[in-house]
């Protein structure tokens, strides 16, 4: 005889309440493990198609494992170096832009011209405070991070970590399979596959949407001739995993960059804005609906929310499963509903069987 259904929730309950605790008392020591696991979910798929074509899962492992690392070893030597060149340039540019910015702004409204204007000493210490401010958060950013997640442990602890998972997750999955409560395994197989089609859908999906996206920008406003293109194109692309904010966050930067570096060379300003509304155009229509779906159900809103939410109590060790947890909450919200909509609580305890007919008398049907 089977547990009774408050008895089953109690239990539950409890193993969500230590889930969280052990997060929030252990999350810097997880990240590693997090980050390994999530690169291991991500490529299993790959693996298992290695395997579908004669390759044992050690060699398919092994396969994958040599090709992100070159990989890496091309983005550290191709890519990063300008990006931290542009980053830079970019932070000490900041004066010059914003002493730009106030005289076009006290060209259009000579009020500025007032030495007591809030807005006018407001412009003149916007250059000179990301100037001075802008490396110290860099640095300040770096030192935390490394003060978490070392050198050692991402250069060493997470390839390793990913790859033993990877090499056993099928295994992995069939002892956890194993252990499901048997009068529940065929629900929880269900919305485990459903969880897990929201996942592949969305975070696999919207990975290499960013990819693509951010390539796409940091290569053609490059070829614009805007100077921080590559910059640019990288936040739009790393954003725009929320969807829609990376457009418009890349946008306004770029756009804005643009004014200052072509004002008066309208030609110039048009490509940038043409290649934003392009991108999203590309991004909206044809990336998004190919590679993520419709139908995953994390709404752009609930995943804001989980990411705030997972972010502020459990760190950067949150934000890495808020995504996990809003896909399971999703999938299991519509299970609870769908639930309720076949209960007797949503239908009424009565049926149409058993509500009497009216009587028709004889002279009344006449």
């Amino acid at each position: 005889m089977g547990l009774p259904i408050s008895q089953q929730a109690k239990y539950w309950g409890l193993a969500a309440l230590v889930f969280l605790v052990l997060m929030y008392l252990m999350g810097n020591v997880l990240v590693p493990f997090l980050v390994g696991g999530a690169i291991a979910y991500f490529l299993d798929p790959i693996a298992d198609r290695l395997e579908r074509m004669g390759m044992s899962r050690v060699a398919a492992t092994a396969v994958i494992t040599l090709v992100m690392f070159l990989v890496v070893v091309l983005l550290v030597l191709a890519v990063i170096p300008t990006l931290i060149q542009q980053t830079a340039a970019l932070v000490n540019a900041a004066p010059e832009i914003a002493r730009n910015l106030q005289t076009f702004l006290t060209d259009r409204f000579p009020d500025l011209l007032d030495e007591t204007s809030i807005m006018r000493k407001t412009l003149a210490d916007i250059g000179d405070f990301i100037q001075s401010k802008g490396a110290d958060l860099a640095q300040g950013l770096i030192s935390s991070a490394m003060s978490v997640l070392s050198a050692v442990i991402f250069i060493v602890v997470v390839p390793v970590v990913a790859f033993y998972l990877l090499l056993d997750w099928d295994k992995m999955v069939a002892r956890i399979d194993a252990l499901i409560p048997r009068d529940h395994v065929a629900t929880v197989r269900r919305l485990a596959g459903e969880i897990d089609k929201v996942l592949a859908g969305f975070v696999r999906g919207q990975l290499t949407v960013c990819l693509i996206v951010g390539a796409y920008y940091s290569v053609t406003l490059m070829l614009a001739g805007l100077q921080f293109g590559l910059v640019v194109g990288a936040i739009a692309g790393a954003v725009s995993f929320i969807p829609y904010v990376g457009a418009i966050i890349g946008g306004i930067l770029a756009i804005g960059l643009a004014l200052f570096q072509f004002w008066g060379d309208w030609l110039a300003i048009g490509i940038v804005v043409a290649i934003f509304v392009m991108g999203q155009f590309i991004e909206g229509n044809i990336l998004t609906p190919k590679l993520v779906g419709n139908s995953v159900g994390l709404h752009p809103v609930w995943l804001l929310l989980a990411l705030s939410a997972f972010g502020s109590l459990l760190g950067f060790a949150g934000m890495l499963i808020a995504v996990p947890v809003a896909a399971a909450l999703g999938v299991l919200m519509r299970f609870v509903t769908a639930q309720y909509q076949a209960s007797l609580l949503y239908s009424g305890v009565a049926s149409t069987a058993e509500i009497p007919l009216p009587v028709v008398r004889d002279e009344d049907a006449r």
